[in-house]
């Protein structure tokens, strides 16, 4: 594996680059005081809510949300990856990254170039037999497909051959051994090479950038297996990739909202009515990557299943695999289609107005899904019903991260049980892990933590003020949540003390703290410079106080 760009690189960038002019190319913006403004790009709105900050070189949206540092801000907005972005911006300042990746890595990433572009040869080898081929025009036509949206979706068709694709492209100078990488053939235990993908519809599937990066196959007849996808490669993870989400990625962010369904022809029958920000998971279940994903682009999230038994239990799967997204502000509901009924079907019969009704009216928000399914076949008159309740929720409960909706949950489940509030939150509570053969202190006092909040807050509006924290090996003994991050920063500014709020959250792009810090920074604080000092170290001083309380009560 080759090393990753060293941080000191990534911040001297973002210590060039310019979030005002990076931004200002691609939206409009004007000045407001010490800031600039502009209409949002990742949602609908006529009065600018989208601010950039260039002391902080940090923008946030009030009315979506969205917020980050250039580097965040292109990956978003032209769908780029981290490397790429990081390549795309170096080469705008003309800086050469170090060279810390190994050789082996960057044959891989040439040889990952080379797989784009035989899929690509693919992908047009296939639209071109599909313009060939009347069955499979026909068939299209049948399903009440029109030329538009198969050109949209790019659809295409694999003829009942063993070879045609494997003589076309080898006809390119391009080997078996690449054709096998990319997934495009397979061979049987006597040696005989032969095409994947026969007398199939060819759906091809797009990274975020537009490019092909598999194939999904519908059988044209009555053969076996109905739909085959492409086996994982050096460019395809079916569970970090979403069928349809290029050409939705406008619509969900304009609609701020996203809509799942089980199929490739559901969702292209979806987009045809209208309903364009549909996507499908590729033949395995929502997991929760495919979540995040949404949720960097959206705020809510309507998974869209077949009423069956088989539907109910991809639909709880993907509420299980949603709840540690569900952070304030994200929303998931859930539709079930009548017996017989897929998004298909529902959206003919119904057509765009009445489809979108039934999710208005019909959709179950997840908290109402969750506590639904859980008290199925539960007798809540009986105590022990009330408590079988409490036990099976416990575990769900757990995996939502603390905020409003985990409480509200909480307080519904207490009126259902008929238990005390804080009866019901201690028992709900995980039991306290041991670290270092001690246990880790959980401050039942949420101003504690509100602290540490506040200081991160003061600490990334002014990150100079990082050099006057003093003692700090004794504020790492303070066991309370946030802490090590906050130790942590510090310790970035007094190496380097010169850098950005962008230049710092961006070390922690990797990590659950991330979107957490995005927000700390996109605070507002009506302080001047010498108040946000005095703020700072007067909340130092009181972290230092508890950490003196902390370790006088171990040795009493």
């Amino acid at each position: 594996m080759g090393r990753r760009i060293p941080p000191e690189f990534i911040d001297e960038l973002l210590a060039r680059a310019d979030i005002v002019e990076i931004i200002d190319s691609r939206v409009p913006l004007k000045k407001a005081g010490r800031e600039y403004k502009g209409c949002c790009p990742f949602h609908d709105e006529k009065t600018p809510s989208f601010t950039v900050s260039p002391g902080k070189q940090f923008y946030h949206c009030f009315g979506c949300g969205a917020h980050g540092t250039a580097i965040g801000f292109l990956m978003d907005y032209d769908n780029l990856g981290f490397r790429e972005t990081i390549e795309e911006l170096a080469g705008r300042y003309s800086m050469i990254i170090p060279e810390t990746i190994s050789e082996d890595n960057s044959a891989e990433r040439r040889k990952q170039a080379d797989l784009y572009g035989i899929l690509d040869l693919a992908n047009k080898h296939f639209q071109l037999r599909l313009r060939e081929t009347e069955s499979a025009k026909n068939y299209l036509i049948e399903r009440g497909l029109s030329g538009e949206i198969a050109a949209c979706y790019e659809l295409g068709f694999a003829r009942e051959s063993w070879d045609d694709l494997l003589n076309s492209l080898t006809a390119k100078n391009i080997s078996r051994k690449d054709l096998e990488t990319a997934g495009l053939i397979s061979s049987n235990d006597q040696g005989r090479v032969f095409d994947k993908f026969r007398d199939r519809i060819i759906f091809p599937i797009h990274d975020q950038r537009g490019r092909v990066i598999a194939f999904g196959g519908r059988i044209l007849g009555d053969g076996e297996p109905k739909y085959l996808n492409s086996p994982e490669t050096p460019v395809f993870h079916k569970g970090k990739e979403l069928y349809g989400l290029y050409q939705a990625l406008s619509a969900i962010s304009k609609q701020n909202q996203s809509l799942v369904v089980e199929g490739y022809m559901d969702v292209i029958a979806l987009a045809q009515t209208g309903i364009e920000n549909v996507v499908a998971a590729l033949g395995t279940s929502t997991t929760p990557g495919h979540i995040e994903l949404l949720f960097r682009r959206c705020d809510e999230i309507i998974f869209c299943f077949d009423g069956d038994r088989a539907g109910r239990q991809a639909a709880w799967r993907a509420l299980e695999n949603s709840l540690p997204s569900m952070r304030d502000g994200k929303q998931a509901g859930f539709l079930f289609l009548p017996d017989g009924e897929d998004p298909d079907s529902y959206v003919r019969k119904l057509g765009h107005d009445g489809f979108y009704e039934q999710l208005r009216e019909k959709s179950l928000p997840l908290p109402e899904y969750l506590l639904n399914h859980l008290a199925e076949d539960i007798d809540l008159s009986r105590m022990d019903g009330k408590a079988k309740l409490a036990a099976l929720a416990r575990p769900l409960l757990n995996r939502l991260p603390r905020g409003t909706l985990k409480a509200l949950l909480m307080q519904k489940l207490a009126e259902i049980t008929a238990m005390d509030k804080q009866g019901l939150a201690d028992l709900m509570l995980d039991q306290p892990k041991q670290l270092s053969g001690r246990q880790k202190v959980t401050s039942p006092n949420s101003k504690k933590h509100s602290l540490i909040g506040k200081t991160l807050t003061l600490l990334l509006n002014q990150p100079e003020l990082g050099r006057e924290v003093n003692n700090l090996e004794y504020l790492r003994l303070l066991e309370l949540a946030g802490m090590d991050v906050l130790s942590e920063i510090i310790d970035i500014i007094k190496g380097r003390p010169n850098l950005t709020s962008s230049a710092i959250i961006e070390r922690f792009r990797q990590t659950v703290y991330y979107d957490r810090l995005c927000e700390l920074a996109s605070s507002g604080i009506e302080l001047g410079d010498e108040a946000v000092k005095t703020e700072f170290l007067d909340a130092i001083n009181r972290l230092h106080l508890m950490a003196i309380d902390q370790e006088t009560k171990k040795i009493t």
